[in-house]
């Protein structure tokens, strides 16, 4: 039995368990470990039976709870390499030093001028060390970052959790090294693709043959260029490393998709720049050659409660 259940899908948070009879897969933690716990719950799910957790990108909405679970449960996580250095980086953020704060400092510490060295190029020379020694005085006993373990894996290169094959692939998005995923197990194939602002050929190529396909449907093109967003916001959300929209994910659907899924999963939905009506209208008419697709086979992921649980 190969089973996926969505915990929660949107801006605020991102959790999807993914099974098969002998291992169980968190894919992103994007909300507090006892939020996860309690969807888990929900959704007849027991944590304590997770294998591992894998990481598509570092954007809070995928990693929020990442730390605090992963050591609760004594499980590893995996990422690729850039991901995981970019999640310390979010995790542990350096902290700066100005020009006033040098000088205050110099004046506090009455450090002897050099005046064959400018203020500026000194300011670059202690700025560092000055900065380093700050970080030491403040930094906690425990490291937040600290992980009961870490395995790197390289989009394009397959690898297996257990039972399950994982073969992660390439997204545009602006994030480090953002990836998708298939997993197949038991002749099963599950298929996820969200945070992306298009569907590349080779997404496409990964998640074809699919008996389940998770895929982005993220906002409505008039209520994002009309809605509260700055426009820079705006111009990244529909930009080629942000996010698929509900024509986007149609177009897919209706050109590129192979129609071989027996569940398609709507995901990612804006809560401010879309409607569920939207999306689902959108996508039925895309799919309204494969009937066979509509109706309870075509989902919708949320934001605030699990998705009822998908057994193949």
């Amino acid at each position: 039995m190969v089973k996926m259940t969505v915990l929660a899908s949107g801006s605020r948070g991102n959790s999807t368990v993914v099974s098969s009879s002998r291992t169980r897969i968190l894919v992103d933690v994007g909300l507090s470990c006892r939020e996860i716990f309690k969807r888990m719950a929900t959704a007849g799910e027991d944590p304590r039976t997770l294998d591992a957790i894998l990481i598509t990108h570092e954007h809070q909405d995928h990693v929020q709870g990442l730390a605090v679970t992963a050591r609760k449960l004594g499980i590893p996580v995996y990422f690729t390499e850039p991901t995981h250095r970019a999640w310390i980086r979010w995790m542990t953020p350096q902290k700066k030093m100005t020009y006033a704060d040098w000088l205050a400092a110099r004046k506090a510490a009455a450090a002897p001028v050099n005046p064959e060295i400018d203020d500026r190029e000194a300011f670059e020379e202690e700025r560092v060390e000055l900065t380093a020694a700050s970080e030491a005085e403040s930094k906690p006993e425990k490291d937040p970052c600290a992980l009961p373990g870490v395995e790197y894996f390289t989009a394009g290169r397959g690898f297996c959790v257990g039972d399950i094959s994982v073969t992660p692939f390439t997204i545009p998005h602006d994030a480090a090294d953002p990836v998708g995923f298939v997993f197949e197990a038991e002749g099963v194939r599950i298929g996820l693709a969200t945070d992306l602002g298009y569907m590349p050929s080779n997404a496409t190529r990964h998640l074809r043959k699919c008996d389940v396909l998770m895929l982005e449907s993220n906002h409505d093109l008039d209520m994002l260029r009309d809605g509260p967003y700055p426009w820079s916001v705006k111009q990244r959300v529909m930009s080629r490393v942000g996010h698929l929209s509900n024509l986007a994910a149609a177009e897919f659907l209706e050109t590129e998709y192979d129609g071989g899924a027996a569940y398609v999963v709507l995901a990612h939905l804006s809560e401010n720049n879309n409607l569920p009506e939207l999306a689902r209208v959108s996508a039925e008419r895309a799919l309204r050659d494969r009937a066979n697709l509509l109706a309870n086979k075509l989902l919708l992921a949320t934001q605030d409660a699990p998705l009822e649980s998908i057994v193949l």
